[in-house]
């Protein structure tokens, strides 16, 4: 199990003081929220902030772009010290070569889908892609609370990972606690963003380290 840290939830007075929490933590990957205020209605973090805390996390920094035009920003995120980069499916057309380019930068390639999104437009993606991020919240703000809609879907990427034999990472993101999260690994997935209830808490080392414990345990119970 990757548990992934949300520094969306973090003090934005202290970004590299919160990566060194979080690469204490013994968390696996710190998540970044990159928004553009068209894509989603808010905005978020650039390229500096990446900057900013790569030297502070040594290991996965997870960047997600929900942005309308990521095209023009994958190149400085890499630059920036991204080592993933997560697009969204519903940029349509978009999609394919976009994949590409994440793959040709050397990083590791994602695809996200929201709420609404119907799971099907995933799936001719599956062979191109390192990661699914599948959100349990519509994106834009942090604090919402989990859409269980969504688990279902989780399940079918779980189903149809295992039908293909693919080995695709399982990403779930909003509203994910100790609860929700082992909610979702019994549904198949393997990598938690957490955002309030992770950095909110006084020990960020306990918390990921519990998160992770009930997910493994959570994930060999029968869905």
């Amino acid at each position: 199990m990757v548990i992934a840290p949300s520094l969306l939830a973090a003090d934005f007075g202290r970004f590299a003081h919160e990566a060194a929490r979080a690469d204490r933590s013994g968390a696996e990957w710190l998540h970044l929220d990159i928004m553009d205020g068209q894509f989603v209605p808010n905005i978020s973090f650039g390229p500096e902030v990446v900057r900013a805390v790569r030297p502070h996390f040594k290991r996965f920094l997870d960047v997600h772009l929900m942005c309308g035009k990521p095209e023009i920003l994958l190149e400085p995120f890499v630059k920036a010290g991204a080592d993933g980069l997560t697009v969204h499916v519903e940029l349509g057309a978009q999609v394919t070569p976009l994949l590409w380019k994440i793959r040709s930068l050397g990083k590791k390639v994602g695809l996200a889908l929201n709420p609404p999104t119907n799971v099907n437009e995933v799936r001719p993606f599956l062979e191109q892609v390192d990661l699914i991020l599948v959100m349990t919240v519509n994106p834009g703000f942090g604090g919402q609370p989990f859409i269980e809609e969504c688990v279902p879907k989780v399940q079918q990427v779980a189903a149809w990972r295992k039908e293909l034999g693919l080995d695709f990472r399982i990403e779930v993101d909003g509203g994910i606690n100790l609860q929700t999260a082992c909610e979702c690994a019994r549904a198949g997935a393997d990598t938690f963003v957490s955002g309030t209830a992770l950095f909110r808490q006084h020990s960020l080392t306990q918390a990921v380290a519990k998160m992770r414990r009930l997910t493994t345990a959570a994930a060999g119970e029968l869905v």
